[in-house]
């Protein structure tokens, strides 16, 4: 067996040529996934390419924990023991299923409520049961909702299981109540 210098030297150019190709259409990607305020797209550095995505995921991680505190304030989460104990209540539901029909009867207090309505609707929503009637009224600071809605016809228990299972899981798996 022969040891060719050449050869070997020319195997670790070509690993090197391809490791360097693998990582200029890495930045490219990487480069083409950040929002660029100039519409001209000119070209810039790879550092500059760099600081670009890296500042990009830090406005990211910013928004994103800013939405977590308003969805937590909405729901009101964070609040202390003490505004708990001062009237602060935790989400209830209620779900009564009459063939096809479902009724929940969603109690909130004033504060989260919104929130927490919106939220039913739309897992309603992707449940695909349709929305016939919502109405709440407000006792102190209580919201007491009532929706009516109807599932599919092919197995109105199961779905209304499963919306049931979701709804229940939205309200209660957050410690945070």
């Amino acid at each position: 067996m022969e040891n060719n210098p050449n050869s070997s030297r020319a195997d670790r150019k070509v690993i090197e040529r391809n490791r360097r190709n693998q990582m200029k259409a890495l930045y490219s990607q990487l480069n083409s996934l950040v929002p660029h305020p100039n519409s001209s797209r000119e070209a810039m550095s790879l550092p500059d390419q760099l600081d670009a995505a890296a500042n990009y995921i830090k406005k990211l991680q910013t928004n994103l924990e800013r939405m977590r505190e308003r969805k937590n304030s909405l729901m009101g989460i964070g609040r202390t023991s003490s505004s708990r104990s001062s009237g602060t209540k935790r989400p209830e539901i209620k779900i009564h299923e009459m063939g096809s029909a479902l009724e929940l009867v969603l109690i909130t207090d004033i504060d989260s409520g919104q929130f927490i309505f919106n939220e039913t609707i739309r897992i309603l929503n992707e449940e695909g049961a349709d929305i016939v009637n919502a109405s709440f009224s407000v006792v102190n600071d209580t919201v007491f909702h009532t929706i009516h809605a109807t599932v599919g016809e092919s197995a109105p228990g199961f779905e209304a299981a499963k919306i049931s299972e979701k709804l229940n899981k939205f309200l209660h798996d957050d410690d945070g109540w």
